[in-house]
């Protein structure tokens, strides 16, 4: 700026210079001229001491704004500690980001729209299963029934044992109503070649609940048996059929009610119409094994007709560890079979008890007449040579043992075993067919499970004797 002043200084004379130059052209005299410059000097001089005053002002304003030493240590902190926090607030921004961006991707991976615009879950288990077999297991993967004729022992593997399931949940409808609906399906149809595996329907309902009822339309057990053995080896059919669980998924229409017996106690009424199955006996007994013949027994088929079940269940729980659960049930419908009317009842007792976390019994009992429409052995009617048709009585059940030994093992040990009256049965039929497994479950991850399994299937045939089957299995089942 001095160096500006300076030029300003030498301009102003130059100018004045010119000015007398031009005023003494025009015939002004020496003392005007003189007079005029010594005006200038004067100008200058006041200017100079303008901008020496200006120059104090500046050096007063910058010590009065220039900080002592303990002000910029306490200023440079502040600053420190706002710029922390800035970067945790900047890192707790991006935190809850990520987090957000993580449940939308889950969210677009898990939400599935209807046609309806319904959403769906997908769920399910691919399971793999390697399995050994003794010599009596009549060419069957895993043999519900020991063969009557011993063959080759057997190894086997499958995936088709897998299961597939949607879930959805609708809106509300009449009455506050809550709907939702399942569909379940594995791929146990076709044969055991790895090539020639198809889906197959196992469960499905829709179900509409409110507070104390349910509604439900579809497919699934019979109600007097809704209980199964924990097991990763036998899943295209429940574990102990044809030895004692009532099993066979059929179409279905339920109504529960729910009563409240205080806050720890209740009563649970379930009544059903059920599609019992048609048999063409003996043909279903493949689904035991193909060498399984019944000597002398006949071809003929019996006509399904709906039948009626009920279900009465008393529960209660002592905490959120521990309960019982206590159920009787009755299941009666009518087949034809050639012209006779053939009765099928049955009568059953099923339970669940916890007595403490490390523990649990469940099971179920049953006793009635051709069980069979049920899925029991495909043994529920014989026919005598002189054209009578007779139901065969059963009784059977099974029982369970479950320790959780820890949050990721768990042991199980069950067995059970139906029996048929042998006045009702001709040789070479089944009087007995027992079976006892034990397996240990083991959570390697959350969604991931390796099962060692080992049991007996004991089969009595009439006239021809005991025949023993063992079958090992180990699986391993991924859940989505």
């Amino acid at each position: 700026m001095q160096r500006n002043w300076m030029n300003l200084r030498w301009a102003i004379k130059v100018a004045a210079l010119m000015l007398g130059t031009t005023l003494a052209g025009y015939g002004q005299s020496a003392p005007q001229v003189q007079q005029i410059l010594d005006r200038l000097d004067q100008l200058e001089k006041d200017n100079q001491a303008l901008l020496e005053e200006v120059r104090a002002l500046r050096q007063q304003v910058s010590g009065l704004h220039a900080p002592s030493p303990d002000a910029t240590q306490s200023q440079a902190q502040a600053q420190n500690q706002a710029q922390a926090e800035n970067n945790d607030d900047r890192q707790a921004v991006q935190e809850s980001r990520a987090v957000e961006e993580s449940r939308m991707d889950e969210l677009a991976q898990t939400k599935v729209e209807a046609s309806q615009k319904f959403p769906i879950r997908i769920t399910g288990m691919a399971l793999f299963n390697a399995s050994v077999n003794g010599r009596f297991n009549g060419d069957a993967e895993n043999p519900l029934v020991a063969s009557s004729t011993p063959g080759e022992m057997t190894g086997d593997g499958t995936l088709r044992q897998s299961t597939l399931g949607l879930l959805f949940n609708g809106p509300q409808t009449f009455l506050n109503g809550k709907l939702s609906g399942s569909v379940y399906m594995d791929f146990f149809a076709g044969s055991t070649g790895s090539l020639d595996h198809v889906v197959r329907l196992r469960t499905a309902a829709i179900n509409i609940d409110w507070k104390n009822t349910s509604v439900m339309f579809g497919q699934d057990k019979p109600i007097i048996s809704p209980r199964d053995p924990d097991s990763l080896a036998q899943v295209g059919y429940a574990p102990l059929t044809g030895a004692g669980n009532l099993w066979l998924w059929q179409p279905q229409a339920r109504v529960e009610q729910r009563f409240s017996l205080g806050e720890n106690s209740g009563l649970r009424a379930q009544a059903a119409i059920f599609v019992t199955s048609s048999l063409d006996y003996p043909s279903d007994s493949s689904l035991y094994n193909g060498s399984t013949v019944y000597p002398g027994a006949s071809s003929q088929q019996e006509y399904s007709r709906p039948g009626a079940e009920g279900r009465l269940e008393l529960w209660h729980r002592w905490n959120d560890t521990q309960r019982i659960e206590l159920a009787g049930g009755y299941h009666f419908n009518e087949n034809r079979v050639i012209e006779t009317i053939l009765p099928s009842e049955v009568y059953s007792a099923d339970w669940f008890l916890r007595p403490i976390s490390k523990l649990e019994f469940s099971g179920m009992f049953f006793h009635g007449q051709n069980v069979a429409p049920l899925g029991a052995l495909p043994q529920g009617f014989l026919v005598q040579s002189y054209g009578e048709v007779n139901a065969v009585h059963s009784t059977g059940g099974w029982a369970q043992i479950r320790v959780p030994i820890t949050t990721r093992l768990a042991w199980d040990l069950y067995g059970g075993q139906q029996d048929d009256r042998n006045a009702d049965l001709a040789y070479g039929y089944i009087g007995k067919n027992q079976g006892y497994f034990s397996n240990l479950m083991y959570r390697i991850a959350p969604n991931v499970i390796v099962s060692l399994e080992g049991g007996q299937v004991r089969t009595t045939y009439l006239g021809m004797g005991n025949r023993l089957n063992d079958h090992y299995d180990l699986a391993v089942a991924y859940l989505f």
